[in-house]
């Protein structure tokens, strides 16, 4: 655990040293947080986002990393606008940090009204990059591939449920794609987080999802659902007999940022610690193996990277809603 200015000066004054440590430069952190610190998700509970949140906390917890507990706290209304608009009212905050989604990018641009500029959002540390598969309940003995799954939705037409997480989401986005390349006319229906989803699909409510590997994977271990095809330039591990659809012809690759984001106008020396806390995280055993077991992607990222890959994500949002025509 991390020793707060106070304690070492309280220490060095029992030693009967203080002068000499004043005179020295502080080792370590100029700022370290002196109260719980708020860990908002941008996502309901159950889902990926909240998964890896919770696993964040107990790592940072058991390992004795923070001085201070981070509380999850689950903010998913509006597609992750609730969130958006709560961190963004924290302006100056340093005790309130946010993990977050690809809707960090399509909600602000779906809705210019928030008055939400993620560029003003401090860059802490890129996690992972989440997968995207397509599934299906396991009960439909005539889906075993993507052929078979698009000859079963095009006959039920409209009638044929694609759950997903929220309103012109990161599953909408896909679902717009399947729609759009194989000449389907899937329903798309909004529910709050992956978990919900996921049990839509295994309850034979939704006729398929785009889960990610951490909101199915129990399902799919007992046999409930199975994987068609994934969203990735390459196949998982996990699912090595699973093809992508860029084998299949369809070059469609999509990941989904596991990102956690500071207040804007966080101090930089509370930007600093983060940085560093999360970078601690990101390299423990809990954390890497978590990785590998979820089929995570991706290196971890942070500061001025972070924001340039931000930036560039956005941009191509931007260009993915107006496709769908979401936004002009």
């Amino acid at each position: 655990m991390y020793k707060s200015k106070h304690t070492l000066k309280k220490m060095a004054c029992a030693l009967g040293v203080s002068t000499i440590l004043a005179a020295m430069p502080i080792v370590g952190h100029a700022w370290e947080p002196q109260k719980p610190v708020e860990f908002v998700v941008m996502a309901g509970k159950g889902g990926g986002a909240d998964k890896a949140v919770r696993l964040l906390q107990s790592i940072i917890a058991s390992d004795n990393m923070a001085p201070v507990p981070f509380t999850p706290v689950n903010k998913p209304g509006g597609s992750g606008a609730e969130a958006l608009v709560h961190v963004n009212g924290k302006k100056g905050d340093n005790h309130t940090i946010m993990f977050t989604l690809n809707s960090f990018y399509t909600t602000p641009l779906r809705q210019p009204g928030l008055g939400i500029d993620i560029a003003t959002f401090t860059p802490i540390a890129r996690m992972a990059e989440d997968t995207f598969l397509l599934w299906v309940n396991s009960d439909r003995k005539d889906i075993n591939n993507v052929a078979d799954f698009v000859k079963a939705a095009k006959a039920k037409g409209s009638g044929w449920i694609m759950a997903g997480t929220g309103k012109n989401s990161e599953d909408n986005l896909l679902t717009d794609f399947l729609n759009t390349a194989y000449d389907l006319k899937m329903k798309y229906v909004p529910y709050k987080g992956g978990g919900k989803v996921a049990k839509e699909l295994a309850g034979n409510n939704a006729d398929s999802t785009v889960n990610n590997p951490s909101e199915q994977l129990g399902f799919y271990e007992a046999g409930t659902t199975k994987a068609l095809a994934a969203f990735t330039g390459q196949r998982l591990p996990m699912f090595p007999n699973t093809p992508t659809f860029k084998e299949l012809g369809s070059d469609m690759v999509y990941y989904m940022q596991r990102t956690v984001v500071g207040a804007p106008g966080m101090s930089k020396e509370a930007s600093a610690y983060y940085q560093e806390l999360f970078t601690r995280v990101y390299n423990s055993p809990k954390w890497q193996q978590y990785i590998s077991k979820k089929s995570l992607q991706g290196d971890l990222l942070a500061g001025d990277a972070l924001m340039a890959y931000w930036m560039k994500e956005r941009d191509i949002h931007e260009v993915m809603l107006k496709k769908m025509g979401a936004i002009k």
